[in-house]
């Protein structure tokens, strides 16, 4: 391209320009650029181009306008617009094969192209030339050529690049304040600041920021004006100009070009601060403080009269409390500059008249506005007063803030005592000492004890503030454990907040925070206490009892001194200490010694072991989390190592923290670790309503689950269900069911988790299974494992482990029997629970739901049609369990006819009853069922299991024994 150009030169300015014409944009602009920047004032093209520019430029514009005028001419409206052809050179290549075959419109629209491209370049040259480095051209030579493009800018709306490419010529020429740059603004500063809003481009509003002079040349009064006005006030509530700086300059700087500007400007930032963000909000305040400095007269009271003292009254009046922030948020603006000369009698003169007597008015939300103000303003005062005068104003205010601390909203009482500290934070230094003792002693003696949670809250982050000012330490040293009961408080959050207050005194040199709180306290709540708080706890206790400073023997000795002083405390110390940066390496290390003081023979009280192996179990769990560390403890952890800590563990807790270690680690071998283990889920008695036994429960499952004998453990829970089963038969004549069929797989069972003979249903003599007191026993075991099969429905690995058990259908028929006992026997009996019950139907439901058979495998189809005709008569598994639950709550009618009262009958009775209907049309009794109890299962027989309303009595027991557990089964039925 510039080899083609080059040779134009020597010719003339047309013929240059002609040939720039000629190539594609984009490649020619470098080679212009590279040719006009090398001409020198000798040159002849130095005075001959700017003419011969304009006149290019003008028979461009008149050509542009004609076609304009043909287009409008042809064009109907009914017709549809034409397809703009790109011009390129394979375009150019075929122009006379294409003239011939395009219409009419389209060969207007490639003409009306060809000329904008022109223009383009004739503006890319004009630009060029005004910014020539060596000022090769007159300025008066160009303008003519550059007011052309610009007064025509508008022409040019459908292309971009033209515009774009005119408003950066003029915009250099203001730049460069070269003659007659105002008449190139009328045009350009429109399209500039539009680009901005539009495209939302940092650059381009930095470069409206740069040309912002041009601005004030305008005539603001002018009706003409009304749409850069409106530009204007878009920037405004732009959010690109708000977040920038020399965006928020720019506004400010607008604000000073006219009084209605100012006036429109700032009712649209007040319209806005109801909805903007904080950010948003910020930046106007820094924007009306940057234009309250520069304005002068009816402006400056437009902003204070008239815009800031609606807000002061607007922030004490706000409906809500949110609004008022925003308020002051604005307000903060000048606020923060009030050291500013005139600023802090500005203030004094807009917020005093009201701001005092709103401190003391019935509404409580204009009490709570007028409070935060305050505390915003603080202190406030007339700078010009004298010394006295100030002095009175600031008891005042501490005597209405100190008021407040008593006030009847608790809001209030929060921000006052918050307040409170921030004042004393930020003036320490110009509050007489008897104030700051008088307000410091009513915070810790009285609102600590505040009946309302968010006050005593409000205490310990307020004197958390309060230390950030070391001024204030002395003090604090002092009274400081007045606070102390706090972490004993109720509320979990005050307690995590005392607790943060001691790990920032832990952290200043002169204060020792054990003195605050007694370190029994803190052992106390870190056995105790929820696991936020008690993470706290430990890692502000972490650099006493395992420091990262000592040697790892040295610090896993004081852990253990700590584990023998306190094992609860001690145990939860070891739970937290990885996250709170102790590394893998020394866990490790302490995991070893933990393990051999368990072992050791060393004259170590239960809770001590307990509190041994609870923290081993912790670490465990955190140092497998990395392979290598759980092979390493895998290889620690001998089969021999593990039975001594099972002797080791006379406790519940103990032998749980015990099969922790082992799901965590699965070690290869297991032998005679298990028989031990199990008597937490076998011997379960009072399980159901004990939290810590349940936690010990679960940790068995899981080990079993872990080891792969989880079949072995159900095994043994359905042996008590069997014989429990049978002492049902025994006692109450109950009838045994048909014995499921077994599987052909034959399940090999470890010696170690066998039931011994005495223990198996149907061995000994009969009249031991019959015994009252044997059999409550019994029955209470079943109870417990009633609540482990519940547990495991809630597993989803526990869930299908149990369900694919090759004995399901024994557990299964066991607690039916089981069941029927529960509900028929419970007037007679009063420990008779819900549980089996629960187990039984919750388990009759997942099989159900599961597709699962009562061999444990899955129902997989038919295997000839003579099953399949025999499998249409029989009832679902679903079926046949709410069969029988209704015929044991009819036995149970029926044996109550003469213990219930009519009244507690019938209401039993309308329960069964709705279950038995079903939502069917009712049947005549057949003959010979006189009574309620036959009629009612004559009257479920002939109900459609399918109906949902058939299942009402199944959710009744479900909703009962859920909801209240703890009561007996026949009160759960009979009184509901």
């Amino acid at each position: 391209m510039e080899k083609r150009l080059r040779p134009s030169l020597q010719t003339s300015a047309e013929e240059f320009l002609k040939s720039a014409t000629k190539g594609l944009i984009k490649s020619s602009k470098s080679s212009l650029k590279a040719l006009i920047y090398s001409l020198t004032p000798s040159s002849d093209l130095a005075s001959s181009l700017p003419p011969s520019l304009y006149h290019s430029i003008s028979q461009s514009i008149t050509k542009f306008k004609q076609i304009s005028d043909s287009q409008t001419t042809t064009t109907t409206p009914q017709s549809a617009p034409t397809k703009r052809l790109r011009r390129s050179s394979r375009h150019a290549n075929n122009d006379e094969t294409d003239s011939g075959s395009q219409n009419p419109e389209a060969k207007l629209e490639n003409a009306k192209q060809s000329v904008l491209e022109n223009l383009q370049i004739y503006a890319y040259v004009a630009l060029l030339c005004v910014s020539h480095p060596k000022n090769v051209f007159s300025a008066s030579d160009l303008l003519p050529a550059v007011r052309e493009l610009h007064d025509n800018l508008i022409l040019f709306e459908e292309s971009s690049v033209l515009l774009s490419e005119i408003a950066n010529v003029c915009e250099e020429w203001w730049k460069e304040q070269l003659p007659g740059k105002e008449t190139l603004i009328s045009q350009s500063l429109p399209f500039l600041v539009s680009r901005s809003l539009t495209l939302k481009k940092k650059v381009d509003v930095h470069r409206v920021y740069l040309l912002r002079e041009a601005f004030t040349l305008f005539d603001f009064e002018d009706e003409s004006i009304e749409d850069l006005k409106l530009l204007l006030i878009r920037c405004v509530i732009s959010p690109l100009y708000l977040k920038t700086e020399d965006g928020r300059k720019f506004i400010a700087f607008m604000f000073g070009l006219s009084g209605q500007l100012v006036k429109e400007a700032l009712a649209m930032i007040r319209s806005q601060i109801p909805f903007g963000k904080k950010s948003i909000l910020e930046a106007y305040a820094d924007i009306v403080f940057r234009v309250w400095k520069v304005v002068e007269g009816k402006s400056k009271d437009e902003i204070e009269k008239g815009f800031l003292q609606e807000l002061v009254e607007s922030a004490i009046y706000a409906s809500s409390g949110s609004f008022a922030a925003s308020i002051r948020r604005v307000l903060g603006g000048f606020i923060t500059h009030r050291t500013t000369d005139g600023i802090e009698k500005l203030l004094f003169r807009l917020a005093e008249p009201v701001i005092f007597r709103s401190l003391q008015v019935a509404n409580s939300n204009v009490r709570q506005n007028a409070l935060h103000l305050l505390l915003d303003l603080f202190p406030l005062e007339d700078p010009d007063a004298t010394k006295e005068v100030k002095d009175i104003l600031l008891e005042k205010q501490f005597f209405l803030v100190e008021r407040l601390h008593t006030d009847e909203c608790p809001d209030i009482r929060v921000a006052a005592v918050e307040g409170s500290c921030r004042i004393l934070h930020m003036f320490w230094e110009i509050i007489p000492s008897s104030t700051i003792t008088k307000i410091i002693t009513k915070i810790l003696d009285d609102m600590t004890h505040d009946a309302c949670n968010e006050v005593r809250l409000s205490t310990v982050n307020g004197i958390m503030y309060l230390l950030g000012n070391p001024q204030s330490h002395e003090i604090l040293i002092v009274v400081l454990p007045r606070l102390g009961h706090l972490l004993l408080d109720s509320t979990l959050s005050i307690r995590a907040a005392v607790v943060d207050l001691l790990l920032l005194i832990r952290d200043i040199r002169t204060f020792q925070f054990h003195k605050v709180v007694s370190l029994d306290i803190l052992l106390s709540i870190l056995s105790n206490d929820q696991p936020l708080v008690a993470q706290k706890v430990t890692k502000l206790l972490i650099p006493s009892y395992f420091p990262s400073k000592v040697t790892p023997e040295e610090a896993c000795n004081r852990c253990v001194t700590l584990i023998i002083r306190s094992p609860l405390a001690g145990a939860r110390f070891c739970e937290f200490a990885l996250s709170e940066g102790a590394s893998l390496l020394s866990l490790k290390k302490l995991f070893k010694v933990l393990i051999n003081f368990a072992l050791s023979p060393a004259k170590l009280d239960a809770d001590q072991i307990d509190g041994l192996l609870v923290a081993a179990a912790y670490l465990c769990i955190n140092l497998v989390r990395d392979a290598s560390y759980k092979a390493a403890l895998k290889e620690e952890l001998s089969s021999e190592k593990l039975k001594g800590l099972l002797h080791s563990a006379t406790t519940g807790r103990a032998q749980s923290s015990v099969c922790d270690i082992i799901s965590a680690i699965s070690p290869d071998s297991v032998d005679g670790l298990l028989e031990q283990c199990m008597s937490l889920v076998t011997n379960c008695s009072g399980l159901h309503n004990n939290v810590e036994r349940q936690a010990e429960a679960r940790s068995v499952h899981k080990m079993m689950l872990s080891c792969d004998l989880f079949d072995d453990m159900f095994e043994a829970l359905t042996m008590v269900l069997q014989k429990t089963a049978h002492g049902c038969h025994a006692k109450f004549g109950t009838e045994l069911p048909k014995p499921s069929v077994s599987s052909t797989k034959q399940r090999k069972i470890k010696p170690s988790v066998r039931i011994s003979a005495k223990r198996k249903p149907g061995s000994g003599k009969k009249s031991s299974s019959t015994d009252a007191s044997k059999f409550e026993e019994d029955y209470a075991l079943v109870v417990g494992i009633a609540w482990q099969i519940k547990d495991f429905l809630i597993s989803e690995v526990a869930r299908k482990a149990m369900l694919e058990c090759e004995i399901l259908g024994t557990a299964f028929g066991a607690l039916k029997i089981i069941s029927e006992v529960s509900i028929v026997q419970c007037m007679q009996c009063d420990y008779m629970n819900t549980y089996p019950v629960l187990a039984y139907t919750a388990l009759t439901l997942h099989m159900s739901s599961e597709n699962v058979g009562l061999n444990g495998t899955k129902n997989r189809g038919m295997k000839d049609c003579a099953d399949a005709a025999r499998s249409s008569l029989e009832r679902t598994l679903l079926d046949q369990t709410m069969d029988h639950l209704l015929d044991c709550t009819n036995k149970l009618l029926g044996a109550a006819d003469c213990k219930m009262s009519g009244n507690m009958l019938s209401r039993a009775r309308d329960i069964n009853g709705l279950a038995h209907r079903g939502g069917q049309k009712h049947r005549e009794p057949q003959s010979g069922a006189s009574s309620p109890s036959d009629s009612g299962k004559w009257l479920w027989r002939g109900t459609k299991s399918t109906d949902n309303s058939t299942h009402i009595l199944l959710n009744k027991w479900l909703d009962l024994a859920l909801g209240k557990p703890h009561v007996k089964l026949g009160d759960s039925f009979l009184h509901s």
